[in-house]
């Protein structure tokens, strides 16, 4: 006798998106632009984001938000005043819980002791530092409006101010970058003492600066190398990989990362902001993206900002839900399939292909270590 799938709601996390930075970074391709001369309407936008979430909080469907992303772009150009009153916004239209989980996003060239330790009283429990090197030449040759002591001096001082939890964003593979340049990043980002790293590889995407005026990086053998030496020092300093890029001190995961990954709803407001939500109808779930404008001018002065209300074809949604959740490494419950998908995981076939090759382990859905080593090959196989 084959059960049915029973689908359920999955929790709920708020992405909350400020578009505006000092400067576009050459490798950057997400939705920020450069705030130039005029000041950053912060009014203006904090009313706006309140208005777009007042048209997105029929989605929580009575669910409290477990987390909170403000990300950008630079969030921490706002002022402590302008956060606390969108903080306070959200609050009042949605019910938070207790230990709820606020992210703030921060450029080191961007930190004042007055300003962040507003953010904190603001609620803001996490910081997540866009470090991204501690060499100043290789900051140089990313474009970063900061310098190596700058982001030093950021991650004591938001220690100081009582950040429960904070992340540093680092890259490798840079420009002009060795394997000791790399290993000296992740040594002296290990002796902040911070309690999560989300360590990467820059790659060149597509509509940004370095995509069409490449900067020599470091060969494939110098970029295992890098790869090799950095998973050893993280480990042998006390951080576990969960996830593809992200690395913690055991019980520092992050809540709003993990909730993408375990495929997860999110309510998506602010220029260019993408959200995930989920509805059952008759007994059927189904998943629908929701795309907001992305130009800042746009999104301020329209009436209603949706630029895009997509629902996922059931087809595509075995894609979407593997694409996600074998990015962490211990994978996930196989009867989470059915609870966020509302389809019968013997439907899919790819599952019996990868485990007879050695790339999925059995009971779980959850790639071997070849199948995390060759992880994009394993999820092509769901496209097919």
């Amino acid at each position: 006798m084959v059960v049915s799938p029973v689908p359920q709601l999955p929790p709920l996390s708020l992405y909350i998106h400020v578009p505006w930075c000092l400067q576009k970074c050459p490798y950057c391709d997400f939705n920020s632009h450069a705030m130039g001369p005029q000041p950053v309407p912060e009014q203006a936008y904090v009313d706006k984001l309140l208005a777009d979430l007042e048209t997105e909080a029929v989605w929580a469907q009575g669910r409290p938000l477990q987390s909170i992303f403000i990300g950008g772009g630079t969030p921490s150009l706002l002022s402590a005043e302008a956060l606390t009153q969108l903080l306070q916004g959200v609050r009042q239209q949605l019910d938070c819980e207790a230990a709820m989980e606020v992210t703030l996003e921060a450029n080191p060239g961007t930190f004042e002791v007055a300003r962040f330790a507003g953010f904190r009283a603001a609620g803001v429990n996490r910081l997540s530092i866009g470090v991204q090197s501690f060499d100043d030449g290789c900051l140089q040759r990313l474009g970063r409006v900061h310098n190596a002591q700058q982001a030093q001096t950021a991650i004591t001082a938001a220690q100081t101010l009582g950040f429960e939890h904070i992340n540093v964003d680092l890259m490798h593979g840079l420009p002009g970058q060795s394997l000791a340049m790399a290993e000296a990043d992740l040594e002296q980002a290990i002796d902040c003492a911070t309690d999560h790293l989300s360590w990467y590889q820059l790659t060149l995407e597509p509509n940004t600066l370095f995509y069409s005026q490449p900067p020599v990086l470091p060969d494939e053998d110098a970029l295992v190398d890098i790869q090799d030496r950095g998973q050893a020092l993280l480990q042998s300093a006390g951080f576990a990989q969960y996830e593809v890029s992200a690395w913690c001190q055991p019980g520092n995961t992050a809540r709003h990362n993990l909730n993408y990954w375990q495929f997860g709803d999110y309510l998506g407001i602010g220029a260019g902001a993408h959200g995930k939500v989920s509805s059952i109808n008759d007994g059927h779930l189904e998943v629908q993206r929701r795309v907001k404008l992305r130009q800042p001018k746009a999104y301020l002065q329209s009436m209603q900002p949706l630029a895009a209300n997509d629902y996922v074809a059931v087809a595509d949604l075995p894609l979407e839900f593997f694409m996600n959740v074998l990015r962490l490494r211990q994978g996930v419950p196989e009867n989470l399939y059915a609870q966020r998908t509302g389809l019968a995981l013997h439907h899919v076939g790819a599952l019996n292909r990868l485990r007879q090759r050695g790339l999925l382990v059995a009971e779980r859905l959850q790639t071997t270590a070849l199948g995390w080593r060759f992880l994009n090959e394993v999820l092509a196989d769901f496209e097919s």
